[in-house]
């Protein structure tokens, strides 16, 4: 998570006005969301149910590449270019890569002018970065599993550690690791993804 971590921090050094990030979008939910776009930006998108409506989300589900907000030539009827602009987010870009089935989607704003195609370059070659670096590990180890599942099915730790006769820092331990191999910051988000990619 370092790594993923320290691009992020590159990506927002880059974008005035926030980013709200997606990577490897499977079963319609990402393995990873980071969103740094104004909070009240947020939260009406949110109300308004915009996901569902987002003609730059549409974009970045059918194409691959960037395109500048201001050269979508898709259908807007809600208007929420337009009200994006108003919570300070006027000038963006949309950057999608990936195979439909893992798909990154990332958006990028500022308030003050057009991201120049440098600026673009540069924040494509971070989004395919990202993508690359947060390619989950497809496998886990039996124990990893066993521990997984445990917790996954309710015991608590001292509970699972007994039924699986380890000592419960050696549970942890496989938690920690199989955590760190699916790019986990908790022990339930680990079992999440473990479900989504079929490892549970």
């Amino acid at each position: 998570m370092n790594e993923i971590n320290r691009l992020f921090t590159k990506l927002g050094a880059l974008t005035p006005a926030g980013y709200s990030a997606g990577l490897h979008i499977r079963f319609a939910a990402p393995m990873i969301t980071d969103i740094t776009y104004d909070p009240a930006w947020l939260e009406h998108y949110t109300a308004n149910a915009y996901g569902l409506r987002d003609p730059m989300i549409g974009w970045a589900l059918s194409c691959e590449g960037a395109l500048r907000w201001s050269a979508l030539e898709v259908p807007d009827p809600f208007g929420i270019m337009r009200q994006a602009a108003e919570f300070g987010l006027r000038y963006g870009v949309a950057i999608s890569c990936g195979p439909i089935t893992s798909r990154t989607m990332v958006g990028v704003a500022r308030g003050d002018r057009e991201f120049t195609d440098s600026e673009i370059t540069q924040i494509q070659g971070l989004v395919w970065t990202l993508h690359e670096v947060a390619e989950p590990q497809i496998e886990l180890t039996k124990a990893q599993v066993q521990a997984l599942r445990c917790i996954a099915d309710g015991d608590r730790h001292a509970a699972a550690a007994a039924k699986l006769g380890i000592s419960e820092s050696a549970l942890k331990a496989r938690l920690v690791s199989a955590r760190d191999r699916l790019l986990a910051r908790t022990t339930s988000e680990a079992i999440q993804r473990a479900k989504e990619l079929r490892l549970l």
